[in-house]
């Protein structure tokens, strides 16, 4: 090989080659720097909202987080994309020459990744219509699946929804492929939890019951938890043998199965210590805003408590 070419080489590097790895460093580092910003304006806006109520700090948080992660992933995107326009530039390759073989690539695509488009339109109203955000509690219908994923969101994207399911497990759903959600943390939640009694101690029971929501509000933990003081509703249903009263909480988003837990183990004790007959106790965990409600079998939280099931 020629002297001149490797001159040519040597001055090819020193100036476009530079050019080209300024590029893609800085592009780097711009990527990284809307990662920490994103982040470092998520934090300074929590801060911003630890003197408002609870309820709106944590949807707030919520949708933020969302909000976030969208918006870094987009300006990602972009950077990559000026990034490489500017690397082929600094190639020599003219861009208008480029213009042609763009629009055909781009039908292309636009034919071939029809279902990434449809899941980036999805994800973008899921998180301008705030379905749901991090940290909430859902269950997704997917297309083409009999199963709902069902667990807590993990994050949230323009293109896909990753669930961690109660097994650990990790569900990444495209945000196009989703039926139906349900959101178990959207503003608001409530437990309720049904305490079957044997018919003759129905008026102890209520009293009793009664009492313990007056106990339980005064506690700081529960105080933490709760919206307002658990309400006795009443009769829920009558039996030949026995009937059911119904206790109803409202709580702060996701939180609604540690109120049930707790409700149902200090319903249980205190009927029992109090020789109340009860044979079990039944939470329903339900959905403040839609009223859409799980049903949640407790007679292993009744046995745990100190109270099993009494025969007749």
């Amino acid at each position: 090989m020629s002297k001149s070419w490797w001159v040519s080489v040597v001055t090819w590097l020193g100036t476009q080659g530079l050019q080209i790895l300024l590029i893609i460093i800085g592009s780097i580092l711009l990527a990284r720097l809307a990662g920490f910003v994103s982040h470092r304006v998520t934090r300074s806006i929590a801060r911003g909202e630890k003197d408002r109520d609870s309820l709106v700090q944590s949807e707030t948080a919520k949708h933020r987080y969302a909000v976030a992660q969208v918006i870094t992933y987009v300006v990602v995107a972009l950077i990559v994309v000026v990034a490489a326009v500017g690397v082929v530039d600094r190639l020599g390759v003219s861009l208008t020459s480029l213009v042609a073989p763009a629009t055909v690539l781009g039908a292309a695509l636009g034919f071939g990744a029809q279902r990434v488009v449809q899941d980036f339109l999805a994800g973008f109203f899921v998180v301008t219509e705030r379905h749901y955000g991090y940290g909430d509690v859902v269950t997704i219908w997917i297309s083409g699946c009999i199963e709902p994923a069902e667990g807590t969101v993990e994050d949230v994207t323009l293109r896909i929804t990753r669930v961690r399911t109660a097994d650990g497990e990790v569900v990444t759903v495209p945000n196009g492929q989703i039926i139906k959600t349900i959101n178990r943390s959207k503003d608001w939640a409530r437990a309720v939890v049904d305490v079957p009694v044997r018919n003759q101690f129905i008026s102890e029971a209520t009293q009793q019951l009664h009492d313990l929501c007056d106990d339980i509000i005064k506690e700081q933990h529960f105080r933490d938890l709760l919206l307002d003081k658990p309400t006795v509703i009443g009769v829920e249903e009558i039996g030949s043998e026995e009937t059911v009263l119904r206790i109803v909480a409202r709580s702060l988003p996701g939180k609604q199965f540690e109120v049930s837990r707790e409700l149902r183990a200090r319903v249980a004790r205190r009927l029992a210590d109090l020789g109340v007959d009860s044979t079990k106790v039944h939470a329903v965990d339900s959905i403040g805003d839609t009223g859409t409600s799980v049903s949640e079998n407790s007679e292993d939280a009744t046995a745990s408590a100190g109270v099993g099931e009494e025969d007749d």
